[in-house]
């Protein structure tokens, strides 16, 4: 009774949900409660569960599950909550994965961290992107591998048990006490792993964080075909499309975009790439020179994820560590970068250097020609051998239109990649697909990168193909028109507010192409003392992105994204993308982006007003 219950709910829900649960990969931040992400979502859905209550209205009332898709969305919590509820476990004991093998990663970094053994047993045949070979001499992972007719063949185990099945169905599992961790595998459509027995509950919060970081969540299409599946509905079908035709359109533009020749890698996600990035380098590392200590220079305050991402490989491996790079404000990152190079250079380790261009959240560009310089320099070792070239990984999302890898172009002489996150300019905000390529130097790394791309299983989706092929042909003339909004609100901001400090690119850098369409706004502050101009700063903060939102919630929306079709967004850094990032490195100023499409003399309206209010 209890069953029919969920899946008539179920039914109705996929009947009446918002539109915006399925088509956007970012949601308002004035509805949502980070520390309380998922959790707050189901608990209200499950008040209407209670009441059987799925009207329009009310799922439209129910408050962001997460702030970014990538990481989850009502979908997903959807998908998540009632095959646990058909299990009789807890919501958060099962977790959706685009990637069908991240979720058994998830569990072997988990155990690696606790020096616990690790048995994989599975039916059928493992997918074929599972080697376990690269898994254990690449990621440091142990385990042991076990084939077994069916989940009640599975004996106990003095560790942790992942048992992993390709299913035909989306249902619920009958588990054994002998199962800690189900992983079942949907083609097509990714995996769900459920967590079995209280003992390890302590494994969920790192799971997901695995989820946040090297991967996404089921994607929100995917989600409404499983539930369609979940409740036995036909699945929606929607118009096919050729895959290949896509892909291989996707492909040509991105080399056309970059100015590169080699093929690029399109992720599921910006970090998705970077996470392929950082896997492929070690990768190769290990291979043509081993022993060797691998460095990955990170600015301490760039995009919490990729500075998340970056300490949590290292803290896998013996081998790897991250190394601080100063950029922004007073530190010049061509400096820094020398002195980084030069100290390496001294140990014989490897360099890899990820950086942002512009920088975020502070918008600078580097001296290119000295950067060039500085990352083409011959050093030696403490022992005078030639010391080993650094490759430099440049995250452009900022400027995706910026050829800096092409023939001729400022980093076609060193080794270089560049990548970006698809959710940004690349789609409009329609997909959270990232992309990679590499100059002639580097070509011979996407191999490697490649490799574990598909290790992973965090290749674009078909639909984002499809998406990304019907977006990026427009991007370079939507950059253009976002950037010119920008200027000229940048350019209004400077003349009523004079006395807050701007952070935007420069005439002369937008000439050389350069064009974002984000800038950052450190406020006027008032006080006595450090503190006292700190808090009534942070309150300042607030209170102009609060004003912008409720003044023209249209199209002001307080978060993170960038390079949307429509509208404008406003956020913190040092409480949004700086999330996980040290707080002496955290930026408390104000960040906006302006699309191509919005009503910028409401938004000077509005601005004006609260101007004049300080």
């Amino acid at each position: 009774m209890k069953q029919t219950k969920v899946l008539n709910f179920i039914k109705d829900v996929l009947e009446n949900m918002p539109i915006g649960w399925i088509e956007i990969t970012t949601h308002r931040l004035d509805i949502y409660n980070e520390e309380l992400a998922k959790t707050q979502f189901l608990e209200q859905f499950e008040i209407l569960f209670n009441n059987n209550n799925a009207s329009p209205d009310a799922l439209k009332k129910l408050p962001t599950a997460y702030d970014y898709i990538r990481l989850g969305h009502p979908l997903s919590c959807v998908l998540e909550w009632g095959i646990a509820k058909l299990q009789a476990l807890k919501a958060e004991n099962v977790i959706s994965f685009s990637s069908v093998t991240i979720p058994v990663l998830a569990v072997l970094r988990k155990n690696l961290l606790l020096n616990k053994n690790t048995r994989i047993t599975y039916t059928g045949e493992l997918p074929d992107c599972f080697n376990a070979e690269i898994i254990k001499k690449v990621y440091g992972y142990n385990f042991e591998l076990k084939k077994v007719e069916n989940a009640a063949a599975v004996s106990s185990f003095d560790g942790s048990t992942i048992f992993i099945s390709q299913q035909a169905e989306i249902k619920a599992e009958t588990l054994t006490s002998a199962i800690d961790f189900s992983v079942a595998i949907y083609p097509s459509l990714g995996s769900i792993l459920t967590v079995n027995s209280l003992k390890n509950e302590a494994y969920i919060s790192e799971i997901q964080h695995v989820r946040r970081r090297e991967t996404i969540a089921m994607t929100p299409s995917n989600c409404y075909a499983a539930l369609q599946l979940l409740v036995e509905q036909a699945v929606t079908s929607r118009k096919k499309t050729s895959v290949k035709t896509n892909k291989q359109a996707v492909l040509k533009l991105i080399k056309n975009i970059t100015g590169t020749t080699a093929t690029p890698l399109v992720g599921s996600s910006g970090l998705s790439i970077q996470y392929a990035i950082m896997m492929g380098l070690i990768h190769d590392a290990q291979e043509n020179h081993p022993g060797k200590a691998i460095k990955f220079i990170v600015p301490p305050n760039c995009y919490g994820g990729t500075n998340d991402q970056a300490r949590r490989v290292a803290a896998c491996l013996d081998t790897v560590a991250i190394v601080d790079l100063p950029v922004d404000g007073k530190n010049d990152m061509v400096q820094s970068i020398d002195r980084v190079l030069n100290d390496i250079a001294k140990q014989d380790a490897i360099p890899y250097i990820i950086a942002e261009i512009p920088t975020n959240p502070r918008v600078e560009v580097p001296d290119l020609k000295k950067l060039k310089a500085v990352l083409s320099t011959s050093r030696t070792t403490a022992t005078g051998e030639i010391a080993i070239a650094p490759v430099f990984i440049l995250d452009q999302t900022f400027c995706p239109n910026v050829a800096f890898l092409g023939e001729g172009e400022v980093l076609s002489t060193v080794k270089a990649i560049s990548y970006a996150s698809g959710s940004k300019f690349p789609s409009g905000g329609k997909c959270t697909a990232g992309y990679c390529v590499a100059n002639k130097k580097a070509e011979t790394l996407l191999e490697k990168i490649a490799t574990h791309l598909h290790l992973c299983d965090n290749e674009a989706t078909a639909l984002q193909y499809e998406i990304l092929a019907t977006q990026l042909p427009s991007m370079n003339q939507r950059i253009a028109a976002a950037y010119k909004n920008t200027l000229e609100f940048v350019t209004f901001i400077k003349k009523v507010l004079p006395a807050a400090k701007l952070n935007f690119v420069s005439e002369e850098l937008a000439q050389q192409g350069f064009t974002p369409s984000v800038f950052s706004l450190d406020l006027p502050s008032k006080g006595t003392t450090p503190e006292e101009k700190e808090v009534y700063k942070r309150a300042l903060n607030l209170k102009l992105i609060n004003l912008m939102i409720t003044e023209i919630p249209y199209e002001c929306k307080f978060c993170v994204s960038y390079g949307q079709l429509k509208g404008s967004y406003w956020t913190i850094p040092a409480t949004s993308t700086q999330g996980t990032t040290k707080e002496g490195d955290k930026d408390y100023i104000v960040r906006a982006s302006l699309s191509p499409d919005l009503d910028l003399e409401l938004h000077k309206k509005v601005f004006l007003k609260f101007a004049e209010t300080i």
